[in-house]
């Protein structure tokens, strides 16, 4: 069995169970962001995809970032392989919902902003301090 080969079969077995990770509206909102960044509709996000992606989101990304984002991939980014990619960032991340409570600690008026003075002051006073 060759070095080709047995970088396939860990990718195979990285995007197993990958659906497995995300509830189907998670899937679904998944699938939308995909489909939005597959700009010739060809099943896979290559580099001029992701390229005027972000130019849609008045980013400019030169050809070296756009190639070092893809690489992240080990393999063509088909919608699995997005997901599996999604699924490693999240991995050990809050479920949103506590993420979302959290934030309306420090959101006592309830607006859905937390003013920046607010926050300066908190992330300074709270947690550990360096040695």
């Amino acid at each position: 069995m060759g070095k080709k080969s047995s970088a396939k079969k860990r990718a195979q077995r990285a995007t197993s169970n990958v659906f497995a990770m995300f509830d189907q509206t998670q899937v679904q909102e998944f699938k939308e962001a995909f489909n939005m960044i597959d700009q010739n509709r060809d099943g896979f996000i290559d580099n001029e995809d992701l390229k005027d992606m972000l130019a849609s989101m008045g980013q400019v990304a030169s050809e070296d970032e756009v190639e070092k984002m893809i690489k992240e991939a080990p393999g063509a980014i088909n919608f699995t392989m997005f997901l599996t990619l999604f699924g490693e960032k999240l991995n050990g991340t809050d479920p949103e919902a506590v993420i979302t409570n959290a934030f309306k600690c420090f959101d006592k008026d309830g607006t859905g902003v937390i003013p920046e003075d607010n926050m300066r002051r908190l992330l300074m006073s709270m947690g550990e301090r360096p040695r």
